[in-house]
């Protein structure tokens, strides 16, 4: 692949009248937002997008997205690397009755007011919808201690621990 940028916009219903298609990079300073999810940096996005128009004459944009995030493990708060794979499928739309006609294959995106999408903010949003929410390392990996978690019935309670009820009031109220 190429070194190629994705372009930052684009018109779909000229690309797709086009036919055309885009292999590239998105660079990895262009993705912060993702990187302030990150725990430290982000690889630069391998980027794949077609356009064109089904069948049914509907313009879509269809496309891959592939990274790599630092992230942090939330068992035991190291750094690991974690890729990011998506694939999307949109259609450009103008307003909200368009949406509603609109196949479940394809997700709606508004244009702009140029008629435009912004490929790299769309692509980057799709990333983001990627990122775990919270992110850990395979057990096999991850550095955190053994801890013994106990399952099964509670230890009975002492006479003296016993606390009363503070609902047992209740249950004189009900029998007048």
């Amino acid at each position: 692949m190429q070194n190629v940028q994705i372009p930052v916009s684009l018109d779909p219903k000229r690309a797709a009248q086009r036919g055309l298609s885009y292999e590239g990079i998105l660079q990895a300073k262009h993705l912060k937002r993702l990187i302030g999810v990150s725990s430290g940096d982000c690889t630069d996005a391998e980027v794949s997008v077609e356009c064109g128009t089904d069948i049914q004459g509907i313009v879509y944009l269809k496309g891959k997205a592939v990274t790599e995030l630092t992230l942090t493990c939330q068992r035991c708060m190291e750094t690991f690397q974690h890729p990011i794979a998506v694939e999307f499928a949109y259609s450009p739309v103008t307003d909200d009755s368009q949406v509603e006609e609109l196949p479940d294959a394809y997700d709606p995106v508004e244009l702009n007011e140029h008629g435009e999408i912004r490929l790299q903010e769309l692509v980057e949003d799709e990333l983001l919808l990627a990122v775990p929410m919270m992110p850990m390392h395979d057990l096999a990996d991850c550095n955190r201690p053994e801890t013994e978690i106990v399952v099964g019935e509670l230890p009975p309670v002492s006479p003296e621990e016993e606390r009363p009820n503070p609902f047992a009031v209740l249950q004189n109220l009900k029998s007048k």
